[in-house]
């Protein structure tokens, strides 16, 4: 993977995870790269089903692609606030 492979991943992950935190109901309380991290699987993810389900093969923008993301981030970022939130300090 070179450099430009991975600031592009870096930058497509942020905006797939700032997607996914406005569409996730109520404030989450994560930091900036469990979002980005969070964005960055959900590409994933999201991609691999778009293509298991054969709509990212078509020309041009794919946009159920993209939905489909959207809403796996939107759902990671909950899961993530909510596992996030429950951390505690033991001693």
């Amino acid at each position: 993977m070179t450099v430009t492979g991975i600031i592009t991943a870096l930058v497509v992950g942020l905006i797939i995870g700032v997607l996914g935190r406005l569409v996730a109901p109520g404030k989450q309380n994560i930091p900036i790269w469990l979002t980005i991290v969070v964005g960055i699987v959900a590409a994933l993810i999201g991609t691999a089903i778009a293509r298991g389900l054969g709509y990212a093969d078509t020309a041009g923008f794919d946009w159920l692609e993209l939905i489909t993301q959207i809403v796996l981030a939107g759902l990671g970022v909950t899961l993530a606030a909510g596992m996030y939130g429950r951390r505690s300090v033991s001693r």
